[in-house]
C-alpha cells in the first residue's frame, strides 16, 4: 500500500476510535467530553475521508449505522445458547419460597443475588465476533429468533465495535439485554402519530416491538430506541465468573447497563429493594413491571441448572398488575374542542393499580377495529401511570355471541351534526362548529393555564353555562353578568364577583395566549408564540396567505393550511371582531430586526443549567435571532444541555452546527 493511502486509512482508524470514545461518554455514559461542534468536526473528516476513499469504509464505522435499504423479511437466526423463559413470583411468601429452593439445592449455603430493574422492553441478542458486531436478532421463541442487524445498528447506544478490554477485543461475545422506549418518549410518538392520523402503539413495549421489526431500518433510525444489557450468551477468549463481574466488563466494553441493580446478602435485602423500587416505578423513565433477582456467582448457577425453560437460579419478582381484567358495558363516543369523535368504553369498574377505573380510551375506530372490541366482551384495561386507562386487547375466547360490534355514529351525538372523516385520516370529525360539546370544550380550553388562564372557570361551571344557554360561543363569556352567575348552582356572589374580575383580567392577555387560546389545529404554545412574533396582530395572522406562512421556519404545510382554514371560516372571523369589542386586541413586541443574530435561528434541546429555557429564547430574541421548536435545515445553531433528545441525532444527520450551553454563552457575550 503506497505511503500516502496507509496515512489515510490510520487517520480513517484514528477518527473511528476517536468518534466511538465520544460515543460511548455521550449515549452510554452522559459525560460528553468534547462540544459537540469538535465532535461534529471529527464525524465531518470521517465521512469526507470515506467518500474519497470507499475501498476504507467497514460495517463498524460510525458513519454506517444507517444508510442500508429496505429488507423484505427477516431471515430467522438460531442462538446457539437458548434465551429461556424466568419464573415470576408475585408475593414475598412466593420469593421465600423460591429462596428457600435455591439454598437446598446449594446445600444449605445462601448465595449472593444480584437484583435489577425489569424492563418492559423486546430481548435481543448481540454477537461480537472479535470486538465487531455481526449479528443481532430478537429472542422469537427462545430457540430461534429474527435477524433484526440492522436495525440494532441504528440505536446509538449499541456499540457497532467494542471498547478495548486489557488491550484486545474477546474472539466471541454473545450479549443479551432488552430494547425499550422511554415513557415520555413513547407519548411524544402517539402524539406525532396522532396529528399524521396513523394507527397509535398501545404501549411502549409495543411501540418499541413494532420500531425494531421494521423492514425499513430508516423507520427504526427516527424511533427514540435505547436499550440496556445484563447477561451473555457464548464467550471466548474471555472469563467472568459472577454476574457482578457481568456488569461491570459490559459497561467497560461500551455496553449501557442500567444503573439501578443492587448487590443483596440476603432474601431480605431483595424484598427491601423490591420495595424501594415499586415506590419509585411511576417515577422511572422507562417501563417496569417488577425485579429480576439473579444468583451471582456462575458457578452456583452451574450447580443449579434449569428446569424445563426456566434457570433454576433466576426469578422475576413482579410488581402489582397494571393492567386488569374486566367487561365492556358500552362504547360512548366524546366529541372534543376541534369536533374530533372518541370512543370511549364504559366498563364494570375493576382497579388498576390502586384506581378504580370505569372508562378507558379506545382511540378511534380503526383501534377499535384493530384491537376487535365488542360491547359485551371481556377486554384488558391498562393504566401504566398514565392518568387516562386504555383498553389494550379484548378477550374473544370469553365472547358468548351476545357481544354487539360498534359502529362510528354518522351523525353527532351531542348536536346531531353530520360527521365527517377526512381523507388520510383516522379521526372522525363533527362539523357544526355550534356544537355544544365542541363549545364546551373550546371554552375549557381557551380558559386554560396557558391560554387566557381564567381561575375558576372549571368543567362544571362550564357545563351548566352552555347547558343553560347562557354561553353559546367564547366571546359570550365576557357579558355574563353577576346575577346571571349567581343563579348557577355552588355559584355565590363573592364566586361571581371574582369569575367576572378574571375575566377582565383576561382581557389583558398577550397575542401569543390568545391565537393559542382560540384552538387552532397543530397550533401550540410554541407556533402561537411565532405566529404572534412574525405577524404582530391577529389581524395580521388573518390575512396570511399559506405561501406567506409556510415561508416561516417554524411553520409546515399541514399548520399552514390549517391556520388558512380558520381564519377562512365566516364563525371564527366573527368570533376575532366579538373578542376585539370587548377589548381583546393584544399587539405583539416584535424583536429587533437588526442584532448580532439577526437571521439566525436556534433550537434548544435538554436542560440549561445556567439559565431557564425560556431566559435564553428571550435571550436570543433581544439580539435579533429566532428560537425554532424543530429540527430543519433552516436552523443555524442546535444549543445542547443535559440529557438531550432525538433531536440532536436529526441536527447533526443534516450537518447542522451545535453548540455547548458555555459556547453558546460565548457567542451571545454572557
Amino acid at each position: 500500500m503506497p505511503e500516502d493511502l496507509a496515512a489515510v486509512k490510520r487517520r480513517i482508524e484514528e477518527l473511528r476510535a476517536e468518534i466511538r470514545k465520544h460515543d460511548h461518554y455521550y449515549y452510554v455514559l452522559n459525560q460528553p467530553l468534547i462540544s459537540d461542534a469538535e465532535y461534529d468536526r471529527l464525524f465531518r473528516e470521517l465521512q469526507e475521508l470515506e467518500e474519497k476513499y470507499p475501498q476504507f469504509v467497514t460495517p463498524d464505522s460510525p458513519t454506517q449505522r444507517v444508510g442500508a435499504p429496505p429488507a423484505e423479511e427477516f431471515r430467522p437466526v438460531r442462538h446457539a445458547i437458548p434465551m429461556l423463559s424466568l419464573q415470576n413470583c408475585f408475593s414475598e411468601e412466593e420469593f421465600l419460597e423460591w429462596d428457600r429452593r435455591v439454598r437446598r439445592l446449594l446445600g444449605g449455603r445462601q448465595p449472593v443475588y444480584i437484583c435489577e430493574p425489569k424492563l418492559d422492553g423486546l430481548s435481543v441478542e448481540l454477537v461480537y465476533e472479535n470486538g465487531v458486531l455481526t449479528v443481532g436478532s430478537t429472542r422469537g421463541d427462545g430457540y430461534v429468533g429474527e435477524d433484526v442487524t440492522r436495525n440494532l445498528r441504528t440505536i446509538r447506544q449499541i456499540p457497532l465495535r467494542l471498547l478495548p478490554l486489557n488491550g484486545k477485543a474477546p474472539r466471541l461475545l454473545e450479549v443479551r439485554g432488552e430494547v425499550y422506549m422511554e415513557k415520555e418518549a413513547f407519548r411524544r410518538l402517539n402524539r406525532e402519530r396522532e396529528e399524521k392520523g396513523e394507527p397509535l402503539f398501545a404501549n411502549p413495549r409495543n411501540a418499541a416491538a413494532g420500531s425494531l421489526r421494521q423492514l425499513d431500518p430508516g423507520i427504526t433510525a427516527r424511533r427514540p430506541l435505547k436499550a440496556f444489557f445484563y447477561a451473555l450468551g457464548r464467550a471466548e477468549g474471555i472469563t467472568i465468573r459472577s454476574q457482578e463481574e457481568l456488569l461491570a466488563i459490559l459497561s467497560k466494553l461500551g455496553f449501557p447497563v442500567n444503573p439501578l441493580w443492587k448487590r443483596c446478602e440476603s432474601p431480605e435485602e431483595a424484598i427491601a429493594f423490591y420495595h424501594e423500587l415499586l415506590e419509585r416505578r411511576d417515577e422511572l423513565p422507562y417501563e417496569a413491571d417488577g425485579v429480576v433477582v439473579k444468583v451471582n456467582d456462575f458457578s452456583q448457577r452451574e450447580a443449579l441448572g434449569e428446569v424445563s425453560r426456566a434457570p433454576r437460579w433466576a426469578i422475576a419478582f413482579k410488581f402489582p398488575a397494571e393492567e386488569a381484567t374486566t367487561r365492556v358495558l358500552d362504547i360512548v363516543v366524546q366529541v372534543g374542542r376541534t369536533g374530533a369523535l372518541t370512543p370511549v368504553a364504559i366498563l364494570e369498574p375493576v382497579e388498576v393499580s390502586g384506581v378504580t377505573v370505569s372508562r378507558a380510551t379506545l382511540h378511534n375506530e380503526d383501534e377499535v377495529k384493530r384491537k376487535d372490541v365488542r360491547i359485551g366482551d371481556w377486554v384488558v384495561v391498562r393504566r401504566a401511570g398514565e392518568v387516562i386507562p386504555e383498553v389494550v386487547k379484548s378477550i374473544p375466547e370469553r365472547r358468548t355471541g351476545k357481544e354487539r360490534e360498534f359502529r362510528m355514529p354518522d351523525r353527532c351525538p351531542v348536536c346531531g351534526g353530520p360527521v365527517v372523516r377526512p381523507p388520510g385520516e383516522v379521526i372522525h370529525r363533527c362539523e357544526n362548529l355550534s356544537c355544544p360539546a365542541r363549545i364546551k370544550e373550546a371554552i375549557r380550553h381557551f380558559a386554560s393555564r396557558r391560554a387566557a388562564d381564567i381561575e375558576g372557570l372549571g368543567e362544571k361551571l362550564v357545563d351548566q353555562l352552555v347547558d343553560k344557554g347562557l354561553v353559546r360561543r367564547i366571546s359570550d363569556l365576557y357579558h355574563l353578568t353577576k346575577q346571571q352567575l349567581a343563579s348557577l348552582e355552588r355559584i355565590g356572589e363573592k364566586s361571581a364577583q371574582n369569575l367576572l374580575e378574571q375575566l377582565e383580567r383576561s382581557k389583558g392577555m398577550s397575542l401569543a395566549r390568545l391565537i393559542y387560546a382560540l384552538g387552532i389545529r397543530y397550533v401550540g404554545e410554541h407556533i402561537a408564540e411565532v405566529l404572534a412574533e412574525r405577524f404582530g396582530s391577529i389581524d395580521e395572522l388573518a390575512r396570511a396567505s399559506y405561501e406567506e406562512l409556510v415561508g416561516i421556519p417554524e411553520i409546515g404545510p399541514r399548520i399552514a393550511q390549517s391556520i388558512v382554514d380558520f381564519f377562512a371560516s365566516q364563525g371564527n372571523r366573527r368570533l376575532i371582531e366579538e373578542l376585539k369589542a370587548v377589548g381583546i386586541d393584544p399587539r405583539a413586541q416584535r424583536p429587533p430586526e437588526k442584532g448580532p443574530l439577526a437571521g439566525k435561528a436556534f433550537l434548544f434541546t435538554g436542560r440549561l443549567s445556567g439559565m431557564t429555557r425560556q431566559e435564553a429564547k428571550r435571550l436570543v430574541e433581544s439580539l435579533g435571532g429566532k428560537v425554532a421548536s424543530s429540527v430543519s435545515r433552516k436552523v443555524d445553531y442546535v444549543v445542547v444541555g443535559e440529557d438531550p433528545g432525538s433531536k440532536l441525532d436529526r441536527a447533526r444527520a443534516l450537518g447542522i452546527t451545535t453548540l455547548s450551553e458555555e459556547e453558546f454563552k460565548e457567542l451571545v457575550g454572557r
